[in-house]
């Protein structure tokens, strides 16, 4: 028997330290719970983070892979264009699908005689009209080939998109489109996911601080996709396939 009249755990009871274990073991529980019910989805969403925003602004990374040094970085980039239409209705998507018909062959050619491109498509997401391409080595060298083999004709998609028209023709704004297209690349989170934090915290000029565990969503996360709504997560799966599904399949006697 403990002095306090406690019985020990030898005595069949529970030691103070395994109360409190269980209390926040039980704590953790209710916090998980709480977090999938539709009142604090609500409280959160609607108010708790637009406080936040409003007491902790945040400024909203800059879009493109991130730099490196590395030879095998700089291979199998990519790039995620996504530029808000002007018109925001089903014409205004039909006009943005006619541009690239239209130009279809020429975009195609154009894209062949970069020489660095491994894949292009283009996809109208709700109110935008996106480019996800991958290409390799540097960024701006990218967007230079890619002014000089189908600028004029890329100028037609341009002109459908906001803040176009201050960067056509592409030719002779070389640098204002490259900035511009840097500016609706979308923002490509590390492959280790917690740098994004260090990167907010070096355009914060914040020495890194806080919780790194992604499980906990630390604030800096969910602020930073408030204001940037649209990332890539990761860069993606790169690779030169050495055998192809038929061949594999035709090894171990599969057969289609």
């Amino acid at each position: 028997m403990a002095r306090n009249g406690t019985k020990t755990k030898a005595e069949g009871g529970t030691s103070q330290k395994g109360w409190f274990d269980w209390l926040g073991d039980k704590l953790d529980q209710w916090v998980d719970w709480l977090a999938t019910t539709k009142p604090f989805a609500f409280i959160a969403g609607r108010i708790l983070v637009p406080y936040w925003a409003w007491r902790t602004p945040v400024k909203r990374l800059e879009g493109g892979p991130r730099p490196s040094v590395q030879p095998g970085d700089n291979v199998q980039r990519m790039m995620n264009l996504v530029m808000p239409l002007k018109d925001k209705s089903a014409v205004g998507r039909a006009l943005a699908a006619l541009a690239i018909a239209q130009n279809k062959d020429e975009i195609y050619a154009g894209l062949d005689n970069v020489g660095t491109v491994h894949f292009a498509r283009f996809v109208i997401v709700d109110d935008n009209i996106c480019m996800f391409s991958v290409y390799d080595g540097d960024f701006s060298n990218y967007i230079r080939d890619f002014i000089v083999t189908i600028g004029s004709v890329f100028d037609a998609v341009v002109e459908l998109v906001e803040g176009g028209e201050d960067v056509i023709p592409s030719a002779k704004h070389v640098e204002k489109f490259i900035d511009w297209v840097h500016d609706h690349d979308i923002y490509q989170v590390s492959d280790v996911a917690t740098d994004i934090l260090r990167d907010q915290e070096e355009a914060n000029g914040d020495a890194g601080a806080g919780n790194d565990d992604l499980r906990l969503l630390p604030r800096k996360l969910i602020l930073q996709l408030n204001v940037n709504r649209n990332v890539s997560l990761g860069s993606g799966y790169r690779a030169y396939p050495g055998y192809s599904a038929a061949q594999v399949r035709q090894q171990f006697g599969v057969g289609w």
